[in-house]
């Protein structure tokens, strides 16, 4: 006879429809990105195309901390962050595709969504310059007397980057309103923390700057979500800046050309055994939140939007070489752009 689990009974800390969000949403991001990675080997996706498997709970506990009208921006990882804020998966797909129908007209690829009526700011290709976008953007918020913000994500490997630091300092001199985010997966492209920077506690260079600075589990959830709201009650209020490290992992290289020969299998399956889906799911059930009929129904409707999204972007026409000489300049008749 199998043993019974020993393991303590999950709490529930939230409503039904956060868990409920929490689970769909990661869903979501989960099969959306393993499905891209099926199309990157069949050559349906092109160029870079750098997965989120494993970091959901980082975008899906910000979200339910934070406003409709908070701003968001992240660097090129950066399927996932709508899919939450609740861009048409349809308009993402079509986006890696390069099709006329993508996010930004089939011109950015994988590494520039954007959605601007959702508040996201986009995906940004250069290491570490959507950081100080991110406080220019808080600034602006804080410039028109607004009490939303910004969130900016960045990866590992961006800490190390000048421009990083001297934003932190701007934020904190102006008590800007942003949430600095450190997606720490532990690897950057492929080079540990450990063999890159003196400091592997990443939160702590935030104190060189007297700015707020915790690390927080990136693989729960609900760590993410309360830090998160703290953050933003803070930027809220008029204080200022945080830093948060989210110490998460991710099951896939560090973009599909990665043959990931730095780490173990041992190493990726043990962070598998705290999958952020995973935990919500088992506070889910073990607290009746919903049933596992309701699951099912819900990873039915995942899998019918994620093969509609594969279908619109399938079926999507792709842009016109005009098009190109679109988008370029706010002023539509500006005359260094010849016919």
């Amino acid at each position: 006879m199998a043993k019974k689990s020993t393991a303590p009974k999950a709490k529930v800390k939230y409503s039904e429809e956060t868990y409920a969000f929490w689970y769909e949403s990661m869903l979501l991001m989960r099969k959306f990105e393993e499905k891209a990675g099926q199309l990157y080997g069949q050559q349906k996706i092109r160029g870079f195309c750098h997965l989120y498997i494993g970091q959901e709970a980082c975008a899906a506990g910000a979200i339910t901390a934070l406003e409709k009208d908070d701003k968001w921006i992240t660097a090129y990882r950066d399927h996932a962050h709508p899919l939450g804020l609740g861009t048409d998966p349809g308009a993402v797909m079509a986006e890696l595709y390069g099709k006329a129908t993508g996010t930004t007209k089939g011109k950015g690829g994988s590494m520039h969504i954007f959605d601007k009526e959702r508040g996201f700011m986009g995906g940004h290709g250069i290491v570490g310059a959507q950081v100080p976008m991110g406080l220019g953007i808080g600034f602006a918020e804080k410039y028109r007397g607004t009490k939303n913000l910004c969130i900016c994500h960045m990866g590992d490997g961006a800490v190390r980057q000048g421009a990083v630091h001297e934003a932190l300092n701007l934020a904190m001199l102006y008590k800007t309103p942003v949430i600095f985010v450190i997606e720490n997966n532990g690897y950057a492209m492929g080079t540990s923390v450990e063999r890159t920077s003196n400091v592997t506690e990443l939160y702590t260079i935030g104190e060189a700057y007297d700015m707020p600075s915790f690390p927080v589990d990136g693989m729960n959830v609900e760590a993410i979500h309360e830090a998160v709201a703290e953050a933003a009650d803070r930027a809220r209020r008029g204080d200022g800046p945080t830093l948060l490290e989210f110490r998460t992992y991710r099951y896939k290289g560090h973009s599909m050309s990665d043959p990931q020969k730095y780490r173990t299998r041992e190493e990726v399956e043990e962070y598998k055994q705290r999958d952020p889906i995973e935990q919500v799911k088992k506070t889910i059930l073990d607290n009746k939140i919903l049933t596992e009929e309701k699951l099912a129904e819900i990873d039915k409707r995942v899998k019918q939007q994620v093969d509609d999204s594969v279908k619109f972007a399938e079926e999507s026409p792709w842009p016109d070489g005009q098009k190109a000489f679109e988008d370029v300049y706010m002023q539509e008749d500006y005359p260094f752009v010849m016919e």
